[in-house]
């Protein structure tokens, strides 16, 4: 195979910082990602991450606005800490009342939610069909609620949540209601039986729940294959791993499924797009950091 030719990323008196916020953070590959298409795309601009918990949280968000960071990614456990920092939340994560990437411009702070934006582009550039559409979304958590609002916001006809705590569901189903026309909305408790019912007149289900990433690898929210409509869609939002039990079932009834990889893909290409005001090199991103893996 050709080798990739590399951009060399030249750091100088006029380069910008881009930072990421969480703990733990060390695991993050979100520095190399967006090292590369900061280079490819000659940016002038680092990535960085930054062990911050809700205990320094507040510090941490001064310091980038004093430093004049060009923006910077929050992950766990800052996700929705952060909104009292912000000068303003775009529409998205005003309704998903969680933050993960944040621009600077002139000192402005404002926060967006590219994880369902991340979902959404992924499916159009797939070229999954959702508009219109009846969608169900399993998990109320965090990514749920991510995936839920953007797939309303995107033109989902209705959209149906399922959580083990009903209660979410149907907040999130609230929230949807509420603030977006076009999509009738319904949260319900996770019972088997009555989401593999919904299945058969669902066009898409995605799943954000826990089942089939660590410690729940091998487990499914459902039992059999047969549960699956053939015509349905599938998506898994894990990447680690990337065929989780619920898609290998989908792929043995014949089901058309999509991994969770183009989604962290391109909520990363979201948030660098947010800074730089350009489309992230994705092709060179992978096509190096490929090579790397070998």
């Amino acid at each position: 195979m050709e080798k990739v030719e590399r951009v060399e990323h030249i750091i100088i008196g006029y380069t910008r910082l881009v930072g990421l916020l969480g703990s733990p953070i060390s695991h993050s590959k979100s520095p190399r990602t967006q090292n590369l298409g900061f280079a490819r795309a000659g940016q002038d601009a680092v990535y960085l991450t930054f062990d911050v918990d809700n205990t320094n949280l507040e510090d941490a968000v001064k310091a980038m606005r004093t430093l004049n960071v060009l923006g910077f990614n929050v992950t766990m456990p800052n996700k929705q800490k952060v909104l009292p920092y912000l000068d303003e939340l775009s529409e998205e994560a005003r309704l998903i009342g969680a933050v993960n990437c944040v621009s600077n411009v002139n000192g402005v702070l404002r926060g967006y939610n590219t994880d369902g934006m991340g979902c959404v582009d992924n499916f159009r550039e797939q070229g999954v069909k959702f508009g219109g559409e009846k969608v169900i979304i399993g998990g109320a958590g965090g990514a749920g609620c991510a995936v839920g609002v953007q797939m309303a916001l995107s033109g989902v006809r209705e959209l149906v949540v399922y959580d083990v705590i009903e209660d979410a569901a149907k907040k999130l189903a609230q929230v949807v209601n509420e603030n977006v026309k076009g999509c009738t909305a319904t949260g319900k408790k996770m019972v088997e039986a009555d989401f593999v019912e919904e299945l058969k007149t669902a066009a898409l289900y995605v799943d954000c729940t826990s089942m089939g990433m660590e410690p729940y690898e091998g487990q499914a929210v459902i039992s059999s294959a047969e549960q699956l409509p053939k015509d349905l869609v599938v998506c898994d939002i894990t990447y680690m791993p990337v065929m989780t039990k619920l898609l290998q079932l989908a792929e043995e009834r014949g089901c058309r499924y999509i991994t969770g990889i183009g989604m962290m893909q391109k909520q990363a290409a979201a948030g660098f797009k947010i800074w730089t005001g350009v489309d992230m090199p994705m092709d060179y991103v992978l096509a190096v950091t490929a090579e790397e893996a070998r």
